[in-house]
Order: structure tokens, then sequence, then C-alpha cells
């Protein structure tokens, strides 16, 4: 039987993965690996391939290489605690399975982290073994057929089905694909947690008998993604608005700028901001938009250090997004070769009365067909905001997908045309005058196929990476550069 402590101590990880898995897949972003059981048969060739070239790059056990990999994991979300755990749940099986032979594709369909359903193509990232598959995955079941690790529930659902743990899994699960902020305390559509959301399990003490403790979540669609609240108990205070009563006794749009000047009387708003035309940016995006990305160092044993994973509790509450990097609303400033300042950045700069006045409405897997689904998540009153510049950049879903043959599932150009204007209407009818909207256009994929198929991936050829999740159409290579990355380029 589980051990309870084990189970609770694991949770927070396996449930924020499970609610990002569950929010990102249900727009297609990732390849289509529904015949592999998703994104925990991706998960686990990951990780069981990140722990094989530990083992050559370092000349080690494979027990040694996993407890190197938990060792650089943060202890924010129970992270490290949770790898430790499940090395030693997994870790016998995969040491013994490795000791045969077996590559990390075997090692994922053995312990049931991926299914191929009947009729379905196999899912697999390395070359298939020179024995037939069958009998390959037979040999390997047979090494651990008794093993206590086959009766571990492979599904996060699970976890977020226990009952202490229900009501957060669905209010986070709701805020993902809403795209609206987790903590929004008057629900203005704007959160004031720059550091983090902090919450404790008072509530459930008396059910667990366990001490207080503290779940830290980022961003969850939070600040990162929007401009931060500045009063959340107040839903007429926000960034964008315009000023009451030119913010004279306090900071009504969030850009910091209230008071009267004491010299002459005049309200800091009336006298730096009239006339000065302030405006927001708000983009409706896809995972180009969000800025997906998963460093290089993730999955490259090499370059792997206590470093490397600093950053992953803020990558996981925010769907593996890095907004705050987004070329048209990011607000730091980018660290890899692409130096250019976001579009928000640039009208902060040109006015500072601009300031938090942006909108990230992007979603991994985004596309004009589904776009409808959290368009609502927009926050623009006609009447009493500034007005704004909205930037339509649905690139590539409506033309990649993961199929095996993705012709059937392009979007046409009726029906883009047909979405588009439907769009158009429902920002007609909610920015204030004086907003304009500007429409990308679908980049030409055959140059990211040009310059990417053979590129060399930290575990193969980014073509043979993708291949096994995604079609042979140009449409994959949108993913390669999301996971890639500038840095790779």
């Amino acid at each position: 039987m589980k051990s309870p402590r084990k189970l609770i101590m694991a949770a927070p990880v396996f449930f924020l993965l499970t609610l990002h898995t569950l929010a990102s897949s249900g727009y297609g972003n990732w390849p289509d690996t529904r015949h592999s059981n998703g994104h925990a048969c991706i998960g686990c060739v990951l990780v069981v391939s990140m722990i094989e070239q530990l083992t050559q790059v370092h000349n080690s056990t494979v027990q040694i290489s996993m407890e190197r990999l938990c060792s650089y994991l943060p202890e924010k979300l129970f992270l490290k605690t949770t790898c430790y755990l499940v090395v030693h749940i997994f870790g016998p099986d995969i040491t013994k399975l490795f000791r045969a032979d077996m590559n990390a594709d075997v090692v994922c369909h053995t312990l049931e982290f991926c299914k191929q359903d009947p009729g379905q193509p196999l899912c697999h990232l390395y070359p298939l073994p020179k024995e037939a598959w069958t009998f390959t995955l037979e040999k390997a079941r047979q090494i651990v057929k008794k093993s206590p690790a086959l009766t571990y529930s492979r599904s996060g659902a699970g976890i977020c089905s226990l009952p202490f743990l229900a009501k957060i899994c669905q209010k986070i699960k709701l805020s993902i694909q809403n795209s609206v902020p987790f903590k929004d305390a008057d629900s203005d559509k704007y959160s004031d947690f720059p550091l983090g959301l902090a919450f404790t399990v008072d509530n459930i003490r008396a059910e667990l008998t366990l001490p207080v403790c503290a779940l830290h979540f980022q961003t969850l669609r939070g600040f990162y993604w929007r401009g931060r609240d500045c009063n959340d108990s107040n839903k007429m205070a926000y960034p964008g608005r315009r000023p009451d009563n030119w913010d004279s006794y306090q900071d009504s749009n969030c850009n910091g700028i209230w008071g009267v000047d004491p010299k002459d009387g005049i309200p800091y708003e009336k006298k730096f901001c009239e006339g000065s035309q302030p405006r927001g940016v708000i983009l409706l995006g896809d995972s180009a938009g969000a800025h997906f990305h998963i460093p290089p160092d993730w999955i490259t044993a090499s370059q792997m250090s206590l470093k490397s994973f600093l950053n992953l509790p803020i990558a996981l509450t925010n769907e593996l997004d890095w907004p705050q990097l987004s070329g048209t609303t990011g607000f730091l400033y980018s660290t890899s070769r692409i130096k250019e300042n976001s579009i928000y950045l640039r009208l902060r700069k040109r006015n500072h009365c601009n300031h938090r006045d942006y909108q990230n409405i992007s979603k991994n897997g985004a596309s004009s067909q589904n776009l409808e689904r959290f368009i609502e998540s927009l926050s623009r009153n006609q009447l009493l905001d500034y007005p704004a510049i909205v930037i339509y950049a649905m690139i590539g879903n409506d033309v990649c997908s993961g199929n095996i043959d993705p012709l059937p599932e392009m979007t046409t150009p009726e029906k883009l045309y047909s979405k588009v204007m439907q769009t158009l209407q429902y920002l007609d009818s909610h920015l204030p005058n004086d907003s304009h909207v500007i429409l990308y256009g679908l980049p030409d994929g055959r140059f990211l196929w040009d310059h990417l198929h053979d590129r060399y991936h930290p575990l193969v050829t980014s073509w043979e990476f993708y291949r096994t999740q995604s079609s042979r159409s140009f449409g994959s290579c949108f993913y390669i550069l999301g996971v890639l990355g500038p840095e790779m380029l």
C-alpha cells in the first residue's frame, strides 16, 4: 500500500503537471500523442533518456545518475522530494531494463507510461529494436513482471481526485483553461501577487492531521500574463483604465501615477498623462506569443547543473511558457541573443503612463478555431478604459497538427475568414474607440524545415525527435522551434 505521507508530498507537482497537460493538450499545442498515453509517454522517454545520458557523461551507474538528476531539481513545489520518491519506486526497474540493453522507448512502454492502442501506429523516439517489437517488449515485461511499481497509478488525475486536492485542482485547471488569474479577489481579471501565491491547508488539517504547509505558485496566469493589479479589493482599479478624477486620491489605473502636486494643485496624472494618448497592448496568440520554451540544458546532460532547473517551478506554473519574455507583452529583458525590446516595453518607454497596461491572452495550441473559448478573458471596458493595440497572432496551428494526415485537420480559407471576422466583431463590441487590431499572417513553415530538420537535438536529430509525435508536414518544425528556442538556432 502507498504511504499516505509520500503521496501527499508528491501531490503538488503531480497535480500541477496534470493540469498543465489538461489545459495545453485541450488545444492541441503538443503533437498528438493519444496513441501512446500522451504527455506521460513523452515525459517518461525524455527523463529516461536524460538518465542514460547522465550515466555516459559522468561514467556513473544508473542509480547514481537518477539521484544526480534529482539533486539538480529545486525544493519548490516539492520537485526534489517527488523526484527521489519516483526514483525509489521506479528506479530498480529502470536499472534492470538498462542492464538488459533496453532503450527509453522500451522502458517506458514496459513501465506502462506509454501505451499503444490497438490498430494505431507505435510511438517511438529511437530506432526499433532489431528483434520484433512485441518480442522485445514481452522480454522486458518478464524482467519486471513482479515489480511492485506496476501497481502505482500512472495518472495524475488520480491525485486530483483526492478530496483535499480536488477543489484546488479544479480551480487551477479553470484558471489555465480560461486564461484568467488563479487569484483575483475582485474579479477584474488582474492579480496583485507578483512574487507568487501562497495558501495554506488549514481547512484540511483535521482530515490530514498534518502541520500547516504552504504551496507556492509563481504565476498561474497572474502578472506575468497581464499587468499587476494595484488594488485587488477594488474591481474599479486595474491597469489600462482612464483615471478616476485624475487619480487625485488613489491609483485607479495602476500606472504608479497619482496624487496632487502641492505646488500648483494639479493632479500628477493630469500633468503627466493628459494628451499623451496612453494605450495598452493585447496579444491574442498561440504558443509563439506565449513564448513556449524548454531550455536546452533541461534535456542536455552535459549542460545540466544545479542552476539548470532554478526556473522550473515558474515554468510549470506558466504552462511551460515564458510570457514575461514575450516579444509583444514581455517586461523582462531576454537573456537570449535576441535583444529587441517587446512592444509593451517600447510603448512604456515612449510613455510611462502605459505602465502595466499589457495583456497576453495566448495559449499553447490556440488557433482561429478555438480562440472563442478564451477570448472572453480579455479585459477592456469601452467607456472606462484607454484604447488598446490588439495583435492577432494565430500563426501556425490552423495549418499544423499532430495527426498522421494533417490535411483534413487544416483550417480552410473559408473557415479562417469566418472565425477571424467573428473575432473582429467581438473586439469591435468590446474595445474603446481609437483602438487598433493588427493581424499577423501565417509564416512559411518550409523555412523552418529547411533550417532545422537536420539540426542535432540533445537526444537525436530534431526531425527524429518530432516525427514520433507529428505528421511529416512542415508544421512539425513549429514545435521544434518552440522547444529549442532562439538559443539553439
